[in-house]
């Protein structure tokens, strides 16, 4: 299949502070990826350096194939909307519609307004006075009205509402399903994009901890609960994320896909088992890796 980014070794720093360290990687044609991971983790300026928005101080980065650096054959391919994206203080909302249709050659002007009337934009209200929720409404209108052939999206939700957000999850997938492309997510909300993500990576204090298809990730963990002392002899020797207890009970957090001969033998010490969704895990391993650092140091 054919990769859309390929990254080696990519290295930000600013000053004697390294915000991306070392980190390699490659995105696919036609996938929707999620790039996930604490605040200050390294995945907005990544994001830049991908939009050739900032430039590496080391590694190699290539996009469609080269250099994306001043680089227009790249560049008018890829949307990326930004959590922070700045308009000019005249602008309507109609204003950003016509200046990005056109910007992109993909561009699908009648799915553009059926995309406004889904999001009640003004079109004629100046963008400094839209809400926050209208602004991140905009940014998702061009965003998918781009159909550039790598959209990114950083925290698009920022101000939406519940309803507006599974509106832009839908109309994502559905848009998707008939033009397909790459997509990168850059989210906090990780269980509600969990459904649409094909492929995950999670950033932290710069590095790469995760690089996954999403359907491995889905039951790669699982807690059990019960006596506490069932519990401890079960996970012996079993990769642990966490335990916590409340008197005898106690409940632990497994790393790794169980087979039936353990979970015959957790169901004969009278432990229960529970999922753990995308986003638990990734929480468990983030604290895994500050505590493997703090204990480093």
């Amino acid at each position: 299949m054919t990769n859309i980014v390929e990254v080696k070794g990519l290295t930000k720093s600013y000053g004697q502070v390294t915000a991306v360290d070392h980190v390699s990687f490659t995105i696919e044609a036609n996938k929707i990826y999620g790039l996930l991971g604490r605040n200050g983790a390294g995945k907005t300026t990544i994001m830049h350096m991908i939009s050739s928005q900032q430039f590496a101080t080391s590694g190699e980065l290539k996009v469609f194939g080269e250099e994306p650096y001043e680089n227009s054959r790249v560049l008018n391919q890829i949307c990326f909307i930004k959590e922070s994206q700045k308009y000019p203080d005249s602008f309507r909302v109609i204003d950003v519609i016509e200046v990005a249709r056109s910007l992109f050659p993909n561009w699908d002007h009648t799915y553009a307004h059926a995309l406004i009337e889904d999001f009640r934009l003004p079109l004629k209200r100046k963008i400094k006075k839209l809400s926050r929720g209208m602004l991140s409404s905009v940014g998702i209108v061009v965003g998918l009205a781009s159909r550039a052939p790598l959209t990114i999206f950083d925290e698009p939700y920022l101000g939406l509402d519940a309803v507006a957000r599974i509106l832009f999850y839908d109309r994502l997938l559905e848009d998707y399903a008939e033009f397909p492309r790459t997509v990168i997510l850059s989210t906090h909300l990780i269980d509600e994009v969990s459904r649409l993500l094909e492929h995950v990576l999670v950033i932290d204090n710069g590095k790469l901890i995760m690089n996954e298809d999403a359907d491995a990730l889905r039951g790669r963990a699982c807690t059990v609960s019960g006596l506490a002392t069932a519990v401890d002899s079960f996970t012996r020797g079993k990769e642990l994320l966490e335990r916590t207890a409340i008197g005898a009970a106690a409940t632990a957090t497994l790393l790794g896909a169980l087979s039936d001969r353990d979970r015959k033998e957790a169901e004969a010490m009278g432990l229960e088992f529970a999922p753990v969704s995308m986003q638990q895990l990734i929480v468990h391993l983030t604290r895994t890796s500050i505590r493997g650092k703090g204990t480093e140091e």
